[in-house]
């Protein structure tokens, strides 16, 4: 399902944009508006396309979990409460954080921005034992501040909730300087390698996801005084969060209510369950979570498996013919495929009979 959902979101003095895949108030428009420095014109394309990334590799990660990254989790506004702050969301907004960042800077040191380039700021100063700074770094440094600029934005509360989001967007930011790969060239007498010039580049956007997937099954609740923290921008609240924030490290996920039961479809928040989904059993190259999806979404939601067969036309035998044609034949194969199922009254009472003769 394709989105095409975007926000009026303001920042800085007269300055206003529209962000992607992303749902505040304010009135949902069609085309992207920009006011303010027109430097950031230039930016914009790349924010979306940053968002785009971290919403795909969402889905990805979750791809075989009970929450799939559902569209309903895209929403990064706090407005008016109408968005929890829940295990899942603090992924959310890490994801999209590092997606933004990780997309301005990439096309940063690729020179398509006239304002930035790379990293120069350490070449000729020693690394370490053989080595020296050298290459074109990535500017990490600038895709952090415009991604901070475009989505801390967002939050214009003081809330816990604002909070938890604004720690959690720095988690994403961070996580893109954690993953981070130093690239080295040998320089030396007949290639002895006797000095290395090495310089530091993005990771893959796919270690980014896998790194914060980590982080997310790390998070940790944070408990608070409700009585002491109020919705309003009181001196009591700033006081009661700084305070609860204090020992918590800058690189871990958190969280403030406990996740719903992603098991059953829950229309108001969003969620349609795991009835209807697709899970994996078997097959080659699978990973142990994988296979184990079908546990997890099925038997474990009170669901059954259930098997359907699809044929599926693909070419094959392909041959090569000198010179220079490919001549494929046409194969029809039989695809299996398994779904979570309701249970009938039969399936319950076949497991109730199972049940009574494994204790028998």
């Amino acid at each position: 399902m394709s989105m095409n959902i975007l926000c009026i979101c303001s920042f800085g003095k007269n300055m206003r944009f529209v962000f992607p895949f992303v749902t505040v108030i304010g009135r949902l428009v069609n085309n992207f508006l920009l006011t303010g420095p027109k430097a950031f014109l230039a930016y914009t394309s790349s924010v979306q396309a940053g968002a785009q990334k971290g919403i795909e590799e969402c889905k990805y990660q979750f791809a075989w979990d009970r929450w799939n990254c559902p569209e309903s989790a895209l929403q990064l506004s706090t407005h008016n409460g109408i968005r929890g702050a829940t295990r899942e969301t603090s992924f959310v907004h890490a994801i999209s954080s590092a997606g933004v960042m990780h997309t301005l800077t990439r096309n940063c040191s690729m020179g398509d921005f006239a304002s930035c380039g790379c990293d120069d700021s350490r070449i000729g100063q020693m690394g370490g034992k053989g080595w020296v700074w050298g290459g074109c770094s990535d500017n990490v440094d600038f895709g952090e501040n415009i991604s901070k600029q475009f989505l801390d934005a967002l939050e214009t509360g003081r809330d816990a909730r604002a909070a938890v989001n604004l720690h959690n967007n720095e988690v994403g930011r961070l996580a893109i300087r954690a993953t981070m790969k130093r690239s080295c060239k040998c320089h030396g007498i007949s290639g002895s390698c006797s000095v290395q010039t090495c310089w530091l580049q993005l990771a893959n956007f796919r270690e980014v996801g896998n790194y914060l997937k980590v982080k997310h099954v790390q998070a940790l609740k944070m408990e608070m005084d409700k009585r002491r923290i109020r919705t309003g921008n009181s001196a009591v609240s700033r006081g009661t969060i700084a305070n609860t924030f204090k020992d918590i490290a800058r690189t871990e996920l958190i969280y403030l209510e406990d996740s719903p039961d992603y098991c059953v479809k829950n229309s108001t928040l969003g969620l349609q369950g795991t009835e209807g989904r697709e899970c994996l059993q078997g097959g080659k190259n699978l990973s142990q979570w994988e296979r184990r999806s079908c546990r997890r979404l099925c038997h474990e939601c009170g669901l059954k498996v259930e098997e359907r067969r699809t044929e599926a036309v693909n070419t094959c035998k392909c041959k090569f013919y000198w010179c220079c044609t490919v001549q494929c034949d046409v194969c029809t194969e039989v695809v299996t495929k398994r779904y979570c199922a309701r249970r009938t009254h039969a399936d319950k009472g076949s497991a109730r009979r199972r049940q009574r003769q494994l204790k028998s």
